[in-house]
């Protein structure tokens, strides 16, 4: 197959490698445009850098569907199949339109549950058992095309990093396979249950905070979900205290208010929440680096009794 390969970061990789290991010609990898990091220093997409390695030809369009000349050029090549990973852009009628064999899209759930920006976010958020990979067939709507294959996996108590990670595995497996088979013209196809879908939005940076009005386990889902970006944070006195390394246990003090510390000890803390309370064994301080609970109390007032809000 000549494919047109989009995607942006590192959940992307590893079905541009898995496609190229299985002898494909990607004809060019197309992701979003170089930002600047630190220092302005210019920083290039995982998916960049691995067609780089490659010695594969890169694209950067600011907007496809505002970019005519980027879709001829598209168009000029002439490809069977165009795959898709969480590339950042929604591809205009004109680009599907172009491959022979339509465009495919790798997708971090299993449709049509959690259609949108953030599907595994909100796979951890729910509390779900099992979430997975999903290959469709793309068109107008988001997320809405036809399904191919799926694979599933279990969410346990993965964080987003070690959920993202396996996905992106389990979804280069699967996009290889998906491809031979409409190479061969074995692909199934079926329509989406709209009536059962759900929408995962983009987070948000608000979307991190927590003031303990929700149960234990909901807030290490949360904790787990946003380990990457937002965080999760609440405020102690007059300044934001992000918390990670996070266990929710039974009630330590089952009278204490909500969002009161009800232990502290020489590694870890309590708060207590709505229901039931949850351990906390490491945390940054608003200007402060990431550290263990240990670290912290050397240096900061916790005590019992004390309100995080």
């Amino acid at each position: 197959m000549r494919i047109i390969y989009m995607g942006t970061p590192d959940f992307a990789v590893p079905a541009l490698n898995s496609i190229i290991d299985a002898g494909h010609v990607v004809e060019m990898v197309v992701t979003q445009p170089d930002r600047r990091g630190n220092r302005g220093k210019v920083v290039f997409s995982p998916v960049k850098e691995c067609a780089t390695q490659h010695g594969i030809k890169v694209s950067q369009p600011n907007n496809i569907k505002d970019e005519p000349e980027f879709i001829e050029t598209l168009k000029a090549l002439r490809p069977d199949m165009i795959v898709v990973a969480a590339f950042g852009q929604i591809l205009p009628q004109a680009v599907l339109d172009i491959p022979a064999h339509g465009c495919i899209n790798i997708h971090g759930s299993i449709l049509p549950e959690y259609r949108g920006a953030a599907p595994m976010q909100y796979a951890i958020l729910d509390g779900k058992k099992e979430t997975g990979v999903t290959i469709m067939q793309m068109g107008r709507g988001l997320d809405t095309g036809d399904i191919i294959s799926v694979a599933e996996v279990e969410v346990g108590r993965k964080d987003i990093i070690a959920l993202s990670e396996e996905l992106a595995e389990t979804g280069a497996k699967l996009v290889v396979k998906t491809i031979d088979l409409i190479a061969s013209g074995q692909a199934t196809y079926t329509k989406q249950d709209d009536s059962a879908s759900s929408y995962a939005h983009m987070i948000r940076k608000e979307d991190g905070y927590t003031d303990f009005n929700s149960s234990a386990t909901e807030i290490d889902n949360k904790v787990r979900a946003f380990k990457i970006w937002p965080g999760t944070f609440t405020n102690i006195g007059d300044k934001v205290l992000k918390i990670f390394d996070v266990l929710p246990i039974d009630d330590v003090d089952e009278c204490a208010e909500v969002g009161t510390i009800t232990s502290v000890e020489k590694d870890k803390f309590t708060v207590k929440c709505a229901n039931g309370t949850l351990e906390i064994r490491e945390v940054q301080l608003q200007g402060k680096k990431r550290m263990s609970v240990s670290d912290f109390i050397r240096g900061n007032k916790l005590e019992v009794g004390m309100r995080l809000k």
